[in-house]
């Protein structure tokens, strides 16, 4: 259906085409009103069930509370909750009139939240202080349907970038639902796959991973959330609920793999499962192709701002080894030189990606937009090459980049040469100030065993038997944890700092 335009944000002239969110949240509560849509699961296994008519009238309620607290069309609500039945409500809620949603981190130091609330620039905040307030409003509030409307953004992404600095993603899409923004993966490649998928959503819904799940439910999918990722409830809740996919981080996929007991479960319903975030290392994708089967392991790269995406399957990457696909969903991929050449096949240099949604983005904060190319080719500073077949192989990101005695190091690189070793858990790799070296490459590393970690010989002698010699880390850093955000990043800024730059 054609939606009239709104005056507010990118909407101009041109006519949309697509469902308004909140009738097709409507929708999904009339077709199917008894489905068990969300589930949120607690830290203890513990459940809270929404069936989909109860979604579509409590956002209703939650709307109208919204309105209240002077929400309007176009404004940002900014949600700072833990993965819970309020977060994913808040969110349906905000779209229902037309505002963007914007989850936050819910734990951040008052210094950096309010730095954060800054940018986002909410109308309405809800965090622990004022959701009794917000729920007593809905509470009070009529369930009937509120009317339909069209607003401008479909939600911001809180990112510190590579510079520290907050800002946050804004995406700058009408909020209208068509199936493309929710068809499974696997269609691409002329699979048929059974709807509604039961999802399960491991990643905080404040990250990109775990917010996308949203529009997989306008699609009608199932969602079954965790309040906070954990390895074995992970495979309890496959079994339970007969999950049919979800997404995660290497670091995920691995804690999962390493579950003492997992080849006894039964994950036979997994249909699919997809891999982003991160490079992974060889021998984990080998394991989850094991696990999975090689046609239902996905790999995928792109980034919050949408510049492009790249995707391919296990059985793909099995010949090639270390790509992450080549452009998926009308993707245009090229490389190109510090001087903006573009370069042959197996050079490294800067990727450049364009597709249709390039450019639906814009940043709150001041910060730059990313560089575009004047036939609208975008990058985020990402390193890598093309090989004949145009397979991407990511290098790494330019900021991350180590130049250590005049040599470019590359950090995902060594970690994924390191990730293998029997005796380590997981390994972060940052370059360190060195009078010798300029940057040293120094690998900061969370053993297995606690009480047995591997020596710095063992673990440098391991590297030298993968890696050229430039990129052997020079010294070896053995903690009880890498901090990482429960969306399992790590900020190697601070990991820098903390060792003196």
């Amino acid at each position: 259906m054609a939606i009239a335009p709104t005056t507010v944000g990118v909407m101009t002239e041109e006519v949309a085409e697509g469902i308004p969110f909140g009738q097709r949240i409507r929708e999904l509560g009339a077709a199917d009103p008894d489905a068990k849509a969300l589930i949120v699961v607690a830290r203890d296994g513990s459940e809270r069930v929404l069936t989909s008519s109860q979604i579509d009238r409590r956002t209703n309620q939650l709307a109208r509370a919204f309105t209240a607290e002077g929400v309007a069309l176009g404004d940002r609500v900014a949600i700072e909750l833990q993965n819970s039945p309020e977060l994913v409500l808040g969110i349906l809620a905000a779209w229902k009139i037309g505002a963007a949603p914007v989850p936050m981190r819910w734990d951040l130091p008052d210094w950096e939240r309010q730095r954060l609330l800054e940018v986002v620039d909410a109308k309405l905040v809800i965090d622990e202080g004022s959701l009794p307030r917000v729920v007593k409003a809905a509470d009070d509030a009529s369930d009937e349907p509120v009317p339909d409307v069209v607003g401008p953004y479909h939600n911001g992404i809180c990112s510190s970038g590579s510079t520290g600095f907050p800002k946050v993603i804004l995406s700058v899409k009408p909020q209208l639902y068509d199936e493309t923004t929710s068809l499974p993966f696997l269609v691409a490649w002329g699979e048929e796959v059974e709807r509604p998928q039961r999802i399960l959503v491991p990643a905080p819904l404040y990250h990109t991973n775990g917010f996308a799940t949203t529009l997989s439910y306008l699609g009608g999918d199932h969602l079954v959330v965790l309040e906070k990722f954990d390895a074995v409830l992970v495979l309890d809740l496959i079994e339970r609920h007969r999950i049919t996919n979800f997404t995660a981080t290497p670091t995920m996929l691995q804690r999962i793999a390493d579950v003492p007991d997992i080849e006894k479960r039964d994950l036979s319903s997994l249909r699919w499962i997809l891999q982003g975030a991160a490079v992974i290392a060889p021998s984990l994708v080998r394991r989850w192709c094991d696990i999975v089967g090689p046609d239902n392991f996905v790999m995928a790269y792109g980034m919050t701002e949408g510049l492009g995406l790249t995707a391919l399957r296990g059985s793909e990457w099995m010949s090639r080894q270390g790509s992450v696909g080549r452009g998926f969903r009308e993707t245009d991929i090229r490389i190109q030189g510090p001087a903006g050449d573009i370069l042959p096949p197996r050079e490294i240099g800067e990727i450049y990606m364009r597709s249709p949604t390039t450019g639906q983005y814009d940043y709150l904060g001041g910060s730059a937009l990313l560089p575009t190319t004047e036939d609208g080719f975008g990058t985020a500073g990402d390193m890598g090459w093309l090989d004949e077949e145009d397979f991407l192989y990511i290098v790494d990101r330019r900021v991350d980049m180590i130049i250590s005695g005049g040599a470019n190091v590359y950090p995902a690189e060594v970690e994924s040469a390191l990730a293998d070793h029997p005796a380590i858990a997981d390994v972060v790799v940052i370059g360190l100030k060195d009078e010798e070296w300029g940057r040293r490459v120094h690998a900061v590393i969370e053993p297995r065993d606690h009480d047995a970690p591997p020596s710095a010989e063992d673990v440098i002698a391991y590297a030298k038997q993968r890696l050229a010699p430039y990129k052997v880390p020079k010294t070896i850093e053995i903690v009880d944890a890498i901090p990482r955000s429960a969306a399992t990043k790590v900020n190697r800024s601070a990991l820098i700092a903390e060792r003196g730059g």
